[in-house]
């Protein structure tokens, strides 16, 4: 059962004046690439190809919005440590990054970090980057699956302990379905003034 049965693609940006309107609620999700931040779309909304999920760094090259609900919305942000990427090209995705956090709508992002690497420099510049727009910030430990219950606790309480003050963490796969209640419950608590009646 999906868990935004009317989730849909909305669309892509290359410009900040292609943004939808600044109204209701949007949350964004990040992650380095091949973190499985694509994966990580799919499994908290219980849908199997809303986001395109690649084994080649760097495919999320553009903002890509998803309508949840009305005026509820998902961004999917280019995965950044990708060094192919064009230098002129990685700025133009800055500068759309800085745009998103303007908006009003912006309730808070999701990080996605690969469990078996934990937090990297990259990592450390974007939640540095979120402390100071003022946005609440969540990490998704992915792939947890992959490290034994042992490493996995070790690496949350070692993640908890760098975060303190600066968000919240958690162990997840999506291929497992670890974690799934724990990030949709947040994401509808930041989407939830927006959500409707019927939803």
């Amino acid at each position: 059962m999906s868990f935004y049965p009317n989730a849909r693609f909305l669309l892509s940006v290359a410009a900040a004046a292609q943004f939808p309107g600044d109204s209701g609620a949007e949350a964004a999700i990040a992650g380095r690439s091949n973190a499985g931040k694509s994966s990580a779309l799919n499994a908290i909304l219980a849908r199997r190809h809303l986001a395109r999920t690649s084994k080649t760094p760097g495919r999320t090259r553009l903002l890509n919005f998803f309508e949840l609900a009305p005026g509820a919305r998902l961004v999917d942000l280019p995965g950044y440590g990708y060094a192919a990427g064009a230098r002129e090209e990685r700025a133009s995705w800055a500068q759309l990054i800085e745009a998103l956090t303007a908006r009003r709508s912006l309730r808070g992002l999701m990080l996605v970090v690969d469990a078996r690497r934990g937090l990297q420099a990259a990592d450390r510049q974007l939640l540095d980057w979120a402390a100071g727009i003022g946005r609440p910030v969540h990490v998704l430990l992915s792939k947890c699956d992959q490290l034994s219950r042992a490493q996995g606790r070790a690496l949350l309480v070692a993640a908890e302990r760098e975060l303190t003050g600066r968000g919240s963490v958690q162990l997840f796969s999506a291929h497992e379905k670890v974690g799934l209640d724990e990030a949709r419950a947040l994401l509808t608590r930041w989407l939830e003034p927006t959500r409707g009646p019927a939803e």
